[in-house]
């Protein structure tokens, strides 16, 4: 067995969400789910379909960031992922609806970050072992940093 880390892309003032899932109608699922939760978000989504024609599928609203999804999931290979391209909303604002949506089966990462896919290649195929979400620790939050964290928090309006 091979394994080798991909990285994925994530435009400027971008989300990505990338999960595994199960049915190929997962990609219109997670369109309705994505267009009634943030009505003004932009997105694109695709969805490595892992048996039959084995297709990219793919929805969105916004051809750019479906183009990237494609991308990402091209690049990864493995069967059964999808990924969301995210702009005009966060992903605490989507997550528990996809989690919720009776195909998906786990997300691997909700982030801005840079993301790293570690991929798995036997002689059936791919398959994603997990991701590294942006960078190590650097040290433990001090008073000074705790409040820079809520202060920041209450600027993007997720507390009072």
């Amino acid at each position: 067995m091979k394994t080798e880390t991909v990285a994925l892309e994530i435009p400027a003032d971008c989300n990505l969400i990338l999960g595994q899932t199960h049915f190929i109608k997962t990609a219109e699922d997670l369109y309705e789910i994505l267009a009634t939760t943030v009505p003004q978000a932009a997105f694109g989504l695709a969805f490595n379909e892992a048996s039959g024609p084995c297709l990219i599928r793919t929805e969105g609203n916004d051809p750019d960031l479906v183009e990237t999804s494609v991308r990402n999931l091209h690049a990864v290979g493995a069967g059964h992922v999808f990924c969301v391209i995210l702009k005009n909303a966060f992903p605490i604002n989507v997550l528990n609806q996809i989690k919720n949506c009776p195909e998906v089966c786990r997300i691997f990462c909700a982030t801005a970050n840079p993301v790293e896919v570690v991929v798995a290649e036997s002689a059936q195929g791919r398959g994603v072992l997990g991701v590294i979400d942006g960078f190590p620790p650097r040290g433990v939050e001090g008073p000074e940093d705790k409040a820079q964290r809520k202060e920041f928090l209450r600027k993007i309006g997720y507390k009072l």
